[in-house]
């Protein structure tokens, strides 16, 4: 099933979904099999932080890309001045002309105005009416409503309230749900209450080319969704991870002086550096075969994972399973 709306054809895409920017998860050979399989795939510029590696991953994506024009890929920027690659990354992919952009944590405005400059597109994070509102006001090109139940950083509220209120509110501003959703019926649903695309993460952790360790993979499998915590131990901001007995050890909360620090008006943005860089660290580590530190991020979704498979099988997948859900729903099934 091709679909046409606002999202499939701003990307130029076949199906509506962004195969979400995951941390130390997504690589060439998944963002290769979006593009291939004809929807959206994304990845953190942060994966990529020694000299010239994200240049040479740009440009594998940009001669792929003219292979396989029916999907398109985009780059996730940590816009927050605590991030210390950001400007460097910046014009590195204004430079190679990079289709897409998903902002997060901060002022997506210099984002927007660079990429408009060649007609990229920027879609922005927001959790909550009141970001959303500043990013409308940036001209961003569309909102990815980052609900409860999301890996990574995840929104306070459930999509089926943020998804119809920021189109509601934002109504000719795109709406891509995140948070939750590991199947064609979920995408189904996230589109009847005014979506026009998801970004899935999760679903593709468990996936032959992610570059993690078989345990990770296994535990996305095996975990249920009530295994799925909050921590703001990993970077200030509270994160989705698997309750592993190292993250019970290491508990969930920062102490009362890193709150006194991560609020303090003089040290706060020295300290946001030096927990997220301690974070991702950290996280490095937890993805490796055999390590014991295993703080390993996760959306609710894990309910509905029971297999690992290759992320094109996985696609295929998820729009047979959407074309029989609305198949069912148009026959009055459901």
């Amino acid at each position: 099933m091709t679909i046409k709306n606002k999202i499939t054809e701003l990307l130029d895409i076949e199906f509506p979904v962004i195969m979400a920017p995951m941390f130390l998860v997504s690589n060439e050979g998944m963002l290769k099999s979006a593009i291939k399989s004809g929807i959206a795939g994304a990845f953190p510029t942060l994966n990529y932080r020694k000299e010239g590696e994200l240049k040479k991953m740009l440009k594998e994506l940009n001669d792929y890309k003219v292979k396989y024009p029916k999907g398109t890929y985009g780059v996730n920027l940590i816009v927050q001045k605590t991030n210390p690659l950001y400007s460097s990354h910046l014009e590195i992919c204004v430079e190679a002309k990079v289709p897409f952009y998903i902002t997060s944590l901060g002022n997506p405005k210099e984002v927007i105005e660079k990429a408009h400059s060649y007609g990229a597109k920027v879609f922005c994070d927001v959790t909550n009416l009141q970001h959303a509102e500043k990013c409308a006001s940036l001209d961003c090109d569309g909102f990815i409503a980052v609900g409860q139940g999301a890996g990574g950083h995840a929104g306070p509220y459930p999509l089926q309230v943020l998804v119809p209120a920021l189109h509601n509110k934002f109504s000719k501003i795109p709406v891509i749900a995140a948070g939750g959703i590991a199947d064609g019926a979920g995408i189904l649903s996230m589109m009847s209450l005014g979506a026009e695309a998801v970004s899935i993460g999760t679903r593709f952790i468990a996936s032959t080319e992610a570059a993690v360790s078989q345990d990770y993979k296994d535990a996305i499998v095996n975990s249920k969704m009530e295994d799925i915590v909050l921590t703001t131990k990993i970077s200030g901001t509270p994160c989705t991870i698997i309750n592993t007995p190292y993250a019970q050890k290491i508990g969930y909360t920062q102490n009362w002086l890193e709150r006194k620090l991560s609020t303090s008006s003089t040290f706060k943005k020295y300290f946001k550096m030096l927990v997220q860089l301690k974070g991702m660290k950290e996280l490095q580590k937890s993805v490796k075969p055999g390590s014991y530190e295993t703080l390993w991020c996760a959306g609710q979704s894990v309910e509905l994972i029971n297999d690992i498979l290759p992320c094109e099988e996985i696609i295929n997948r998820l729009k047979a399973e959407f074309t029989v859900a609305y198949t069912k729903l148009k026959q009055g099934l459901l």
